[in-house]
């Protein structure tokens, strides 16, 4: 009894110390002497002005890759799984699914991946590729990608990046717009490439990934194994051309959720603040770590995490959304998925695929039923009191039980080695950061930045459980609110200043390609010279100097009686609803209320339905009938009375829908956010209705 006692008491008397001591912490400080716009402005606690290199003389990206690959040359690196077999499986329905057999990882050394870039580098030249034209890499996350980026760093090339899940509209633009004469891509991209040759105005050459490839793109460009391509440059190795840190290092098209994509201009010296920041803020981040890469390389998250996880020594192992654990899309049945066989200690996720993780747990808890789900509820319930403060919560020996009996098999899911989650792109709701830190056992590190910002802007540190809040602002950046009156947002507002946010510091970029006029709208420069990104979100800073992101200024409609309406806001709180797998909130100011369109998750649905005797002979037919529209309205009440929105912010009425929203379907971005015009306009007969009725 004794050894149990102790078990529960010296945990709980150090937490209350270390409780004691976060909450009086400060993450933030406020900062007085600064250019620009009136405001509200915080800097990290731990530096006084923006950090620029945490490198005394390393100023671009190129130079810092050496370095490292030579520290750790004989370390693991690029890490891929070995194609074993290619299945093709036919559900009932007749529907045809592609399933592969995946073998264990096999290594690159950071030596060997140093070789690889060195020849890709050379091999550019060779193929008449100058410095001064620019190379587009388009294709999915992947070692390759990797090393093609570094090659053309090395030779000062600038590579214009685009999601391989573009449509054909934004793809035209993106090449066109930045005049691209060389496209690195794979062999799926390059079938779309060869289906758009005729619009295409200054590609001359193709690299491909994979070393078959379809004969006819020969007949349209020049075309090239990436593997040929390093051979021509071992047989004729070039010196390096480094480039300056002002030099433009990647031109990223942003995945256009308004219209067309944008293309953002980041220097080396951008990045390279953005990789010195992070760097301070995982404790013990090293070469004894290894990442799990699989999220868009096209996207500032993803490419910051590598390059960060470059810098360290930590080793990378590329997988995809679609095998990425043992019951995804594409693995066959009874094999492993990428985290089951890599075992990663540090992933990085946007928030649907975390509320994809949680729900799936939910399905799979709530189908045992019986004595297991009450066993799971209670454990989750002491676990959360614990996390909340309670000291009656779940600590010290029943914590470790309760991971032992209950969440061991759920952390075995993501390999069952994390110690760390970094969730960016979008805000993570409360109870998905709640449900992960206890079901994972990893803290989630929030963060807040954008393409723009380079991913630079906030981030919570290691020690900070408290949910809703993005962190305080990166040594990179210092981060100010500014008042909206129009939305009634003012930084004299009690009891914390409220704005919008802006973000100044070495990581923000030069604005937009060839797009002054949006540039100038969005950027400006102070008159001692800090460069500033206005963000269009407002944001309020809590007393220890951390941010919460509280609305968006483009996402705010003013009703017909004058309520505001935080589009946003509302499809957060609702999304926790279990039968929610996509929600579009809309609202008319010509109507008093708003609407929305609800994409149904079919499992959840489908087993209510049938535990109720409802007849259906598909999932189409399901979301049309009266009482499945009713249940999933009545959960998306329950929800938004959860997270206190008002009477007028519930949607009044729902059309649920079948299919889900995928980047295929172009209804949402590749980073899954929501492109609002394109589904008013593939919904307008519903809306309309919605309105009508």
């Amino acid at each position: 009894m004794i050894p149990y006692a102790a078990g529960v008491i010296v945990p709980l008397a150090l937490t209350l110390l270390v409780r004691n001591a976060k909450k009086d912490k400060k993450r933030g400080v406020v900062v007085d002497d600064v250019g620009g716009e009136p405001g509200h402005t915080v800097r990290n606690h731990r530096f006084k002005d923006p950090v620029s290199s945490h490198w005394e003389d390393i100023s671009t990206l190129p130079e810092l890759f050496e370095i490292s690959c030579k520290s750790h040359s004989e370390r693991f690196f690029l890490g891929t799984r070995r194609l074993i077999a290619r299945e093709v499986e036919t559900s009932e329905d007749g529907k045809v699914f592609e399933k592969l057999h995946l073998g264990d990882y096999e290594w690159k050394t950071f030596g060997e991946t140093l070789d690889a870039v060195c020849s890709f580098a050379s091999g550019l030249v060779q193929i008449g590729h100058k410095s001064e034209e620019r190379v587009a890499i388009f294709a999915d996350t992947r070692e390759e990608w990797f090393i093609a980026l570094q090659g053309c760093f090395r030779r000062n090339v600038t590579v214009v990046t685009i999601y391989s899940s573009l449509g054909e509209e934004a793809l035209c633009h993106s090449l066109n717009e930045t005049e691209v004469t060389t496209v690195i891509c794979g062999n799926k991209e390059l079938k779309k490439l060869m289906d758009i040759s005729q619009q295409l105005e200054t590609v001359k050459r193709v690299i491909c990934m994979d070393d078959e490839f379809p004969s006819e793109a020969s007949s349209t460009w020049t075309t090239t194994s990436l593997a040929d391509v390093q051979k021509l440059g071992r047989e004729s190795p070039v010196d390096p051309s480094f480039p300056l840190s002002a030099d433009v290092a990647v031109i990223m098209y942003t995945s256009g959720s308004t219209g067309l994509p944008k293309g953002v201009m980041m220097t080396h010296g951008n990045v390279l603040a953005t990789v010195s920041a992070v760097m301070t803020i995982v404790p013990d981040l090293g070469k004894r770590d290894t990442y799990m890469a699989y999220l868009p390389l096209a996207h500032i998250l993803e490419l910051a995490a590598e390059s960060v996880m470059a810098t360290i020594g930590s080793a990378i192992g590329y997988g995809s959304p679609l095998t990425l654990t043992d019951t995804s899309n594409k693995i066959k049945k009874g094999t492993k998925g990428d985290v089951t066989a890599l075992k990663p200690t540090i992933m990085t996720a946007v928030p649907a695929i975390l509320d994809r993780v949680r729900d799936g747990v939910r399905k799979k808890v709530d189908a045992k039923g019986g004595a297991a789900k009450k066993l799971f509820d209670f454990a989750y319930a002491r676990r959360l009191s614990a996390i909340n403060g309670s000291w009656f919560g779940a600590w010290g020996l029943e914590k470790l039980l309760w991971d032992v009996l209950v969440f061991g098999k759920i952390r075995a899911v993501l390999g069952g080695q994390l110690r760390y989650l970094l969730s960016g792109g979008a805000p993570l709701s409360g109870d998905t950061q709640r449900f992960i830190n206890i079901c994972v056992g990893a803290p989630i590190g929030q963060g807040y930045g954008l393409t723009e910002t380079c991913a630079g802007g906030t981030f919570s540190e290691f020690d900070d459980t408290s949910v809703g809040r993005v962190g305080a602002p990166l040594p990179c950046s210092f981060v100010k609110l500014i008042d909206w009156p129009e939305g009634g947002y003012l930084i004299s507002d009690k009891p914390m200043p409220r704005g919008e946010i802006v973000i100044g510091g070495s990581n923000i970029t030069l604005g937009y390609f060839k797009n002054e006029e949006k540039t100038k709208e969005v950027y400006k420069v102070d008159e001692k010279g800090m460069r500033w990104f206005y963000t269009g979100d407002i944001g309020q800073f809590h007393p220890d100097g951390c941010l919460e992101i509280i609305d968006r200024k483009k996402d705010i409609v003013k009703l017909q009686h004058g309520e505001y309406v935080s589009l946003g806001k509302v499809e957060a709180a609702l999304s926790i609803s279990p039968y929610v797998e996509n929600i579009m909130v809309h609202a008319d100011p010509f109507y008093s209320y708003c609407v929305a369109l609800v994409v149904a998750a079919q499992q959840t649905l489908e087993g209510w339905a049938s535990k109720q005797g409802i007849e259906f002979t598909n999932f189409e037919e399901l979301c049309a009938k009266e009482q499945a529209v009713k249940e999933v309205y009545a959960s998306l009440v329950k929800a938004a009375k959860q997270s206190r929105l008002e009477k007028f912010e519930i949607p009044a009425k729902i059309k649920v829908l079948a299919a889900p929203w995928t980047p295929e379907s172009g209804l949402v971005t590749a980073a899954l956010k929501l492109k609002r015009d394109v589904i008013r306009k593939e919904f307008s007969e519903d809306l309309t209705k919605l309105y009508a009725s």
